[in-house]
């Protein structure tokens, strides 16, 4: 899916090749993507909340091992 054309007919940047544990995403970054949710008014995150939001973003980020097939 990355590199494919949205509706805007810009090129998408996400989601990027998986090729196992990235550093970047850690728990600082969690907590930064957390405070930001916080400072917008949305509920402080409950430590299931913060692996749902971790999963999450892994999602976004990462094309699925299943999918480099």
């Amino acid at each position: 899916m990355s590199g494919t054309a949205f509706r805007s007919g810009v090129e998408c940047s996400y989601p990027l090749p998986h090729a196992g544990p990235d550093a970047r995403l850690s728990d600082s970054l969690i907590s930064s993507v957390a405070a930001v949710l916080v400072g917008y008014g949305f509920p402080r995150l409950a430590a299931p909340d913060r692996a749902a939001l971790e999963t999450a973003l892994a999602a976004f980020l990462y094309n699925s091992q299943e999918s480099n097939t």
